[in-house]
This record gives structure tokens, C-alpha cells and sequence, in this order.
């Protein structure tokens, strides 16, 4: 399928996802003024100014209700915080997932060596990136990029999921097109348009308009295109693996609740911020209000204003809003009579940590995640992996359905790499263009005494070979690694056994008393 020829919407997304999607990345940005900007002027500019938005129903009126839909009163200086939880949900996602990075294995020593190459260069910083974003927005997908002025090799990049349009046949991923702003010059707008289909990436540039795709022209229009239009035949760039798409897409949770009938994102993933937004807008309500607490609950002193500092007569008198004598009053000095009023408000500490901390609970619970996670528990002393497996039940559990998604997707992206290194385009050679094993590493490691006091309980009571307690303790070496430690064990074992000393006395004889007979 082409590229687009005529001018249409765009993105060519159903309006509810890219909603969801926008409000996704508003929360995620952790951008007060982003946040603000998003909830106080969606929809509202194309209605009637004279109608009040918090009487008005639907979506607008319900926005409007909340804490970041709200307008700060005039003459007042905004006094709204916010609190990034949402950024730290997808934080956590991606430690989970990828704090080590995952084992890619092969058959083929060659392609094992090109293997740890891939994950000891940018693989795991790139994976690292692309899962925070596949939390916060639903989804990422992983592409094979290659410019040969920055590298010889091809490698990995990710893509965020409001910057691409799938194509899915029963669940699987068959093209994609990923969309970048080029340029933007007022209401005219230069996208780029990579399409990724099997063995070819198609090339277009377009300029139009903010809603509108525009017209087509050709690669060497824009600098940004131009060096692609001399790679570029037929309007595609040959990969050299035509049995390989050239992009995968990695959804973060499945299903979607709130798309699972819209036919155009049905197989698209789930955000971890998915209906818990009115939770992160509380969070900020309640901390701000805390804040507002310590602010107007400064000690003030109450006295006559004949108290005050006089600038002299004509002069007037001033007062700073956080001096601590303060005076409103108008009342005369009386000798022998103390006129000084302390004035202290309550600071309501306890009520509003509650409320944070039970909003943080119940956000990170709907999100899949303990509240443990997030040290909303717990009394910071040192603790057992196991006791943190414990504690973090859910989370784990979470960790494992997302890793169900990733390790394919995973596999299929490296598949692809390794294609087009041995195809035309780079004619790398000895390759093994097999399918590579992906296996993610434990995101709790045990500590290193823990283990051996485990490995000498098996080794005594006989309950293990010796190649599995190799393994155990070092969970991470490769069977050629395994194999030669076995070895060296045999050789010092057999070193340090004393050979058998003969008895002095000679063989013990043998007893040849016959048998009774029956």
C-alpha cells in the first residue's frame, strides 16, 4: 500500500484515542503549565464564552470540574503544585523491565558474538527509554534505523505511540507508518512519513496544515528529507530482508478497556494511566492544598497601626506580605494594656499526608503496582529479596504480563536487525538469521551471600547437580562459561583428594567359610 497521494486529517486517528493519548502525555511531561494549558483549553475556545464551562455537560463540563480545569482567580498568583506520579509509574515500569539488561541468545557463535555487541552498546538505554514511554502511553514500537555518516551498522531505535499509524491483521502487526513534524511555520506544518512494510520503508514529505496532511512534494524540498531522496528508488529504500518488517509494536497492557470497540485501535495497548487521571488530579489538589495550609497558617502579630514603622508624614506606610507583624486595625494605645495579639492557624499535617498517601495507594494499585513500590510502606530497614518479592507482589505480577508482550516483540526487532546487516545494504556475513532467544533478567537479585548459603544447603543434602548449582550462583554466564567452571571444579577436586594409602598388613583376607548347607 502507498503512501498517501491526496490531502486528508491527520493524524488518521479515531479523535477519542488521540485524546486519551494527549492527556496521557500531559501527565507524563509533569509540566505544571502543560497540564494547565491542556484542561483549561480543550474544547472550550469552540464554545460560547457567555456560558459558565463548570453548568456545561459532556466532556468540557466534567474537564472544567477538575482541579487543572480550573482558572486561577483574578489578581491571584497560581498557586497549583503538582506532584509527578505519574512520571515516576512509568519510571518504575521500565525499571522493572529492564533495570538488567535482557539475555539475547544464539545457536550460532557469530551471531552470539554480534548478539552481546547489540546489548553491551545502545540496546539497553534504548529499551530503557522505550519502555517508560510504552507505560505512560500505551504502547511504543521498536525500529531498525541506519545512517552510514553516524554509524557502520544498523541499530534500534523507538518511536512513541502518537507519532505512528499501525496496521494490525488478527492481533499482528503488518505496517506502520511513523509521522514526524519536519518544520512548523505558523498553521503550515512539513511532515516526514516513514511507512515500514516487509523488506521496503517507504519515504514522503508533505506540507499542510496542523489537522490536514497537505500535499505531497518531493524528499529534496525540505533539508531535513533531502539526503533520504538519494537512497530512495521508487519511492522506497530496499531493505534487503524481505521476509523481515522492519518495525515491531510493543503494547503495554492488553486490552484497551475504553477502545476495545473502535475497530481502528482495538489492538492497541493500555496506559498505566488509564482512569486513574482523576486520582493524579486529586494528589495535586490535595498537596496544594497542604501547601496553602503552611502558607496562610504563618504567625502573625496583631497590634495598632500606631505600632507600625511610619515612613513619615505624607508618606504613607507599607507592608510585606511575609513580615511577621501585621495590623488591620484601627485602635487606639492604652496605657498599662497589652494591645499585641499572637495569631497562629492550624496546619492540618496528618489529615493531608493521609489523603496523599491513600490517593498514592489506590493510583499505584489501579496502575498494577504495590504501594510498597513506591515507599508508601515500609520502615526503611534492610530487607531480603525474598521479603521484597513479598511486599511487591503485584508489581511483579505486572512485570511478568508486560514481559509476555516485550520478549516477542523484542526477538522479532532483533530478527530484523540481523537481516539487514546480511543483506546488500551491509553484507555482513556468518550470520544466523534465526529468531534469537530472549530471556529477561530477575529485577530483585538476591544477594550474593543469600545464594551461596542456598547452594551449600542443596550441595550437603545432595539435592542438586553440580552444573545446576553452578547456574545458581551465577545466573548470568553462558553454558560455554558454565561448562569450563565445572571443569576447574573436577581439577581442584580432584587435586585436593589424598590418593588411597595401602594397609600394612596387605589386602584383607577373604572369608572362604562355605556356606552352610541348607
Amino acid at each position: 500500500m502507498p503512501l498517501p497521494q491526496n490531502d486528508m486529517n491527520w493524524p488518521p486517528t479515531d479523535p477519542v484515542v488521540q485524546t486519551a493519548l494527549a492527556d496521557w502525555d500531559s501527565w507524563y511531561s509533569s509540566d505544571p503549565d502543560r497540564l494547565g494549558d491542556r484542561y483549561l483549553n480543550r474544547g472550550v475556545r469552540e464554545l460560547p464564552e457567555n456560558r459558565p464551562t463548570q453548568y456545561r455537560g459532556g466532556m468540557v463540563g466534567r474537564v472544567a470540574r477538575w482541579f487543572w480545569g480550573t482558572p486561577t482567580a483574578p489578581g491571584e498568583k497560581r498557586a497549583k503544585l503538582h506532584i509527578p506520579l505519574a512520571g515516576d509509574i512509568a519510571r518504575t515500569s521500565s525499571s522493572l523491565l529492564f533495570s538488567e539488561p535482557p539475555t539475547l541468545t544464539s545457536d550460532s557463535a557469530a551471531t552470539q558474538e554480534r548478539l552481546d555487541e547489540l546489548a553491551e552498546s545502545v540496546l539497553h538505554p534504548t529499551l530503557l527509554e522505550a519502555a517508560e514511554i510504552c507505560s505512560a502511553l500505551g504502547g511504543v514500537y521498536l525500529r531498525v534505523v541506519w545512517d552510514q555518516d553516524i554509524s557502520d551498522r544498523p541499530w534500534i531505535d523507538r518511536v512513541a505511540a502518537d507519532s505512528a499509524v499501525p496496521e494490525f491483521r488478527y492481533g499482528r502487526l503488518t505496517a506502520v507508518t511513523f509521522w514526524t513534524v519536519v518544520e512548523q511555520d505558523g498553521r503550515e506544518v512539513w511532515r516526514h512519513l516513514e511507512r515500514h512494510e516487509k523488506g521496503r520503508i517507504l519515504h514522503g514529505l508533505y506540507r499542510g496544515s496542523v489537522g490536514t496532511l497537505g500535499t505531497r512534494l518531493p524528499l529534496t524540498d525540505h533539508p531535513r528529507t533531502e539526503p533520504l531522496a538519494h537512497q530512495v528508488t521508487e519511492d522506497w529504500i530496499d531493505t534487503g530482508a524481505p521476509n523481515h518488517l522492519t518495525a515491531a509494536y510493543v503494547p503495554n497492557v492488553r486490552p484497551a478497556r475504553p477502545w476495545r470497540n473502535i475497530p481502528s485501535a482495538t489492538h492497541w495497548g493500555q496506559s498505566d494511566f488509564q482512569g486513574i487521571e482523576s486520582l493524579f488530579d486529586a494528589l495535586d489538589e490535595a498537596w496544594s492544598s497542604w501547601m496553602r495550609d503552611i502558607r496562610i497558617g504563618k504567625g502573625r502579630i496583631i497590634l495598632p497601626n500606631s505600632m507600625l514603622q511610619n515612613h513619615g508624614p505624607g508618606q504613607g506606610a507599607s507592608w510585606y506580605e511575609d513580615q511577621e507583624i501585621y495590623s488591620g486595625l484601627e485602635m487606639l494605645e492604652r496605657p498599662g494594656e497589652n494591645q499585641i495579639t499572637v495569631q497562629q492557624f492550624a496546619i492540618r499535617v496528618q489529615e493531608h499526608k493521609d489523603t496523599c498517601t491513600a490517593l498514592v495507594e489506590q493510583a499505584a494499585r489501579q496502575a498494577g503496582y504495590s504501594a510498597a513500590t513506591f515507599g508508601v510502606t515500609g520502615d526503611g530497614s534492610a530487607v531480603t529479596a525474598t521479603e521484597i518479592r513479598a511486599r511487591e507482589r503485584r508489581s511483579m505480577s505486572t512485570r511478568g504480563r508486560k514481559a509476555l508482550y516485550w520478549r516477542p516483540a523484542l526477538a522479532d526487532i532483533v530478527a530484523a536487525l540481523l537481516a539487514v546487516e546480511a543483506g546488500p545494504l551491509f553484507g555482513v556475513s556468518g550470520l544466523d538469521l534465526e529468531v534469537p532467544r530472549v530471556e529477561f533478567q530477575d529485577s530483585v537479585s538476591e544477594a550474593p551471600k543469600e545464594v551461596a548459603e542456598t547452594v551449600a544447603l542443596l550441595a550437603s543434602a545432595k539435592a542438586a547437580s553440580l552444573e545446576t548449582l553452578v547456574r545458581m550462583q551465577h545466573s548470568d554466564w553462558r553454558d560455554e562459561q558454565v561448562r569450563a567452571e565445572i571443569s576447574l571444579i573436577h581439577e581442584d577436586t580432584s587435586r585436593n583428594i589424598p590418593p588411597p594409602v595401602p594397609s600394612q598388613d596387605g589386602p584383607a583376607p577373604q572369608d572362604e567359610t562355605e556356606p552352610d548347607a541348607a
